[in-house]
């Protein structure tokens, strides 16, 4: 064994030594105007609010201007949403941090800092009896699952065998009848390096929900972790290949590294909330979510108005398998955990999830271990089914993987090959 993670440490010490350069010009990252205020929010201390926000227009008259809403594209606080919170604020002394809507939950939320010599308990269990209040909860944190770094088709990018998760599942057999294409996954996760060259043509549009330091998106290795598992290009002689190197990634960064810290990534309710509400305005059917935290009801009905629309959610399971948080709790996320020999639990897949070679920012390769990675190595998985079959839901697709799941390396996990396989099947049966 130490044999194995010495021979482990060397190749990623020569991957790092090999990464290519970066290109010159990178992918331009769409900010967004509340990320400034991130830093600044306390999830010992602050709330989220929110109240109603209708989209009737105010009326108008010939010649009159229209200062509410906006065109959909600014959507906005309408008067009702600004009257209330004015009178809200001024009933409880809050104040205000920042401000968003949700436009599909008719919604304006704001996150706020208790007044002064008033607990966060004692302002939640007044305003939860306040009428004019649709939502209150305290501003959460979360995680992403990473432990920390360890020092068919043949295809010619140069690291393929070393990526055990890859070959275990047969991802190279089922690329012989699909590699995605034609499917959009959504990643809410830290940034990525988009100008990495194993990551530049699977990478759609990006969205910063943290930063106003645009340079810092490409420099996060957690997100650029994940989006290599998934789809990393194939043969181009670089690197690696993701399951689903046919699929196209859009990046929503809503976790962060703490500047002074070496903890991993980390979210909060509002970065999550601004994610998935941008998220339901995509053509994404797969959302990937290798983080976790706590129950939080504005996250749970963002996430129950995604599964609506017919989108396949993916989520990592906690390292200690709690069930009761955010997002695994929300009836029908697909939940992964990283593969071991215990029995998982009813209805949650394995996947690989140790030793995982992906891509890493600067344009480098290495190692990393976590359910993050089990979540990513599904997520591609399921793209390669959703473009056989665009119609399969949530459903389907945990079903056929749990089906098709294999015993590798004494354990028994999800498999590319069988899932692509037993689908083709299914089809061929109802024709």
């Amino acid at each position: 064994m130490k044999q194995a993670i010495l021979a482990m440490v060397v190749v990623a010490a020569a991957l790092s030594a090999c990464a290519p350069p970066r290109p010159m010009t990178p992918r331009t990252t769409s900010v967004d105007a509340n990320a400034a205020n991130v830093l600044a929010m306390d999830p010992k201390r602050d709330v989220i609010l929110a109240v109603a926000n209708p989209l009737d227009p105010p009326t108008t008259h010939a010649g009159s201007s229209v200062l509410g809403y906006l065109p959909s594209g600014h959507y906005g606080a309408g008067q009702r949403a600004v009257s209330t919170l004015t009178s809200l604020k001024e009933t409880y002394g809050i104040r205000e941090i920042t401000g968003w809507p949700i436009k599909a939950l008719d919604l304006y939320c704001i996150v706020l800092e208790p007044p002064a010599g008033m607990t966060r308990e004692a302002l939640l269990a007044a305003l939860s009896k306040d009428a004019r209040v649709q939502l209150a909860q305290p501003l959460q944190d979360y995680d992403v699952y990473a432990d920390a770094q360890e020092s068919g088709h043949r295809y010619n990018d140069p690291y393929t065998d070393l990526q055990h998760g890859f070959v275990e599942t047969g991802a190279a057999i089922a690329h012989n009848l699909s590699r995605g294409d034609d499917v959009h996954i959504a990643i809410v996760d830290t940034g990525a390096d988009t100008a990495h060259p194993d990551l530049q043509g699977s990478i759609g549009e990006v969205r910063d929900f943290v930063d106003t330091d645009t340079s810092a998106f490409n420099r996060d290795s957690h997100g650029t972790e994940v989006a290599g598992i998934i789809a990393a290009v194939g043969d181009n002689h670089q690197g690696i290949v993701g399951m689903s190197p046919g699929a196209t990634l859009s990046i929503f960064k809503a976790c962060w590294y703490p500047p002074s810290s070496q903890s991993g990534a980390h979210c909060n309710s509002f970065t999550l909330a601004k994610a998935l509400a941008a998220v339901i305005d995509t053509k994404a059917r797969i959302v990937n979510l290798s983080l976790g935290g706590p129950a939080d009801p504005l996250l749970n009905q963002l996430l129950a108005h995604l599964l609506r629309q017919g989108r396949i959610v993916i989520a990592a399971s906690p390292p200690e398998g709690d069930s009761d948080g955010f997002p695994n709790q929300v009836p029908g996320v697909i939940v992964v955990r990283a593969s071991n020999t215990s029995a998982a639990p009813p209805g949650v897949l394995s996947a690989p999830g140790r030793d995982i070679l992906t891509t890493q920012p600067n344009g480098g390769y290495d190692f990393t271990t976590g359910s993050s990675m089990a979540a990513a190595h599904v997520s591609g998985i399921a793209a390669l089914l959703l473009s056989l079959a665009p119609g399969l839901d949530a459903n389907a697709i945990r079903q056929l993987l749990l089906d098709s799941s294999k015993v590798s390396n004494h354990m028994l996990q999800v498999n590319a090959a069988a899932a692509v396989v037993a689908l083709r099947e299914q089809q061929k049966r109802s024709h």
